[in-house]
């Protein structure tokens, strides 16, 4: 996979900036996170936006625990409108939680409290597993698609892409919010056929990485 195929980025912390993103429609920053071990505190990873070209601008949230503290949410906020004011518009808020499958209806009904707090001008994305697809709740599902504005489906785990994620995509045509899926740099995937007929599908999301680094000749 070429990340220089497509035009939606995650940028991680740590990873940096590649000239791919000088043509980018859309980028995924991630700026804090929030730890299981800490429910009370985002720990911001990048305290404001990297000199970037202009894009559809997303401030990312990684998410160990649902079980926030009040103050947290706030910090969210206040984040998101501080970048908002940094000389572009923020286009939304996506909260990276791998919910698992039989919890769906619980992550709806967070989802649905912290989007009442957003402010309505930003966007709802959330990441998702593939599972959510065959195995989730018609009900969890529908509530999730009256919440999000998008999905991003993860294709990999840690660098690698998924073994079989082919039989996974063939389940998302009854999937009932719009959808990204997301790739990451240098992985194996291969898109398949018709992926690009089913009615919520809206494209694709890159995971960059660092390259690997160079070993000093002998």
């Amino acid at each position: 996979m070429v990340a220089e195929d497509y035009d939606s980025f995650w940028l991680w912390a740590g990873v940096k900036p590649q000239p791919v993103l000088d043509h980018a429609r859309s980028i995924y920053i991630l700026a804090g996170e929030v730890r299981a071990s800490d429910p009370g505190r985002l720990r911001l990873l990048r305290p404001a936006t990297p000199a970037l070209p202009i894009a559809d601008l997303w401030l990312v949230v990684r998410v160990e625990t649902l079980d926030w503290q009040p103050d947290v949410q706030e910090k969210i906020m206040e984040l998101a409108k501080k970048w908002d004011r940094q000389g572009r518009p923020l286009t939304g808020v996506q909260i990276d939680f791998d919910s698992n499958t039989r919890n769906l209806k619980n992550y709806a009904a967070f989802l649905r409290a912290f989007r009442e707090s957003l402010p309505i001008r930003f966007k709802l994305s959330i990441t998702g597993l593939l599972d959510w697809s065959a195995n989730g709740d018609p009900a969890a599902l529908s509530a999730l698609a009256d919440i999000v504005d998008e999905a991003v489906f993860q294709t990999y785990q840690a660098r690698e892409t998924i073994a079989g994620y082919e039989q996974w995509l063939e389940r998302l045509h009854d999937l009932p919010m719009p959808f990204r899926l997301g790739l990451v740099q240098g992985g194996s995937w291969h898109e398949p056929e018709n992926l690009r007929e089913i009615r919520n599908f809206r494209g694709f999301v890159v995971f960059l990485v660092n390259p690997p680094a160079r070993q000093a000749p002998d």
